[in-house]
């Protein structure tokens, strides 16, 4: 009787409060009353913007990870921008720099044509131009080869010079190519003539003083030399044609215990540029003079026959 008693509910005439579907109902009425007057007449505004005001040092450090995370994102992200910008920027000034060391490398060989050609105006003979390809390997000579050989018509002995002057000889011929040895060579000599005085000389290569050089051979040591003194080719041999600038004198020295004076020479063509002028040996050199044997003496006591001196195939006797 007791557990039944417990176990029932209360009377109806105490229960407290509403039913819970009586206050879903009212609740609902009331939310949809605030929102209606708050959509009105703004009255949550004040709270709000109170509520607002105490989130908001909350919002913030809740933000600063985020932040945080975005900044070192763009810093690494501008970072590799940057990089890459510059190593752009460091390719095109590379590529850049080769252009203009082109276009330099360009107006010297268009200037040294232009003075070959001007050169090449005012030598008589036929000439051939070419073009350096590379020095020789033998570190004991002073050689070139340049791009033109039998088949161009180029010949062993022929001199060749640039705008400054004379650079060299041609040596040795190939088909194909051709060796220049230059007048710094040990085994190159070339006569010349002081420009000043008119005295002639020979100079030898020598290569033994930096940049190479050339020496006047046997030259006496009171003979009339000047530093500075412009050497010019002679033109005797037959192969250089006169007045070619050759060098200058840089260095006299004229010793007590020698008759001779050992003088040196600047050459005056330095063979830096691609292109030289190869100048063709002429072809109408006069031939060397026959010389005509003279008529025997006849032995004294006989007069000589006229006629047997002007006509000795005539087979007269004295």
């Amino acid at each position: 009787m007791a557990l039944d008693t417990l176990e029932r509910s209360a009377p109806p005439i105490f229960r407290q409060g509403l039913s819970a579907t009586t206050k879903l109902v009212l609740l609902a009425l009331l939310s949809v009353l605030l929102m209606a007057s708050d959509h009105r007449f703004r009255i949550s505004q004040p709270l709000r913007a109170g509520i607002a005001i105490v989130l908001a040092p909350f919002q913030w450090l809740s933000l600063q990870p985020v932040r945080a995370v975005g900044a070192v994102g763009l810093y690494f992200g501008n970072l590799e921008d940057a990089q890459d910008a510059a190593q752009n920027f460091q390719t095109r000034a590379i590529a850049q720099a080769q252009r203009l060391q082109q276009v330099e490398q360009l107006k010297q060989e268009n200037a040294q044509l232009r003075e070959l050609l001007a050169l090449r105006e005012q030598i008589a003979g036929p000439t051939k131009a070419v073009e350096v390809l590379y020095n020789t390997a033998d570190p004991y000579t002073d050689r070139i080869v340049v791009d033109r050989g039998q088949i161009a018509g180029i010949v062993q002995g022929s001199a060749v010079i640039d705008a400054s002057g004379v650079v060299g000889q041609v040596t040795r011929v190939y088909p194909l190519v051709s060796e220049v040895t230059l007048l710094t060579d040990r085994d190159q000599s070339i006569p010349v003539m002081n420009a000043r005085t008119g005295s002639r000389h020979v100079a030898v290569g020598d290569p033994s003083m930096q940049g190479g050089s050339l020496e006047l051979k046997f030259m006496p040591s009171g003979t009339d030399v000047k530093q500075g003194d412009l050497l010019t080719t002679s033109g005797i041999d037959g192969v250089y044609p006169p007045g070619l600038h050759v060098g200058h004198i840089s260095q006299i020295d004229r010793r007590v215990d020698s008759s001779f004076a050992r003088v040196h020479a600047t050459p005056a063509a330095k063979p830096r540029g691609r292109h030289l002028l190869v100048l063709m040996p002429a072809k109408d050199w006069p031939a060397a003079p026959v010389a005509t044997p003279e008529p025997k003496r006849p032995g004294k006591g006989r007069a000589p026959n006229v006629d047997a001196v002007a006509n000795p195939s005539s087979g007269a006797k004295p």
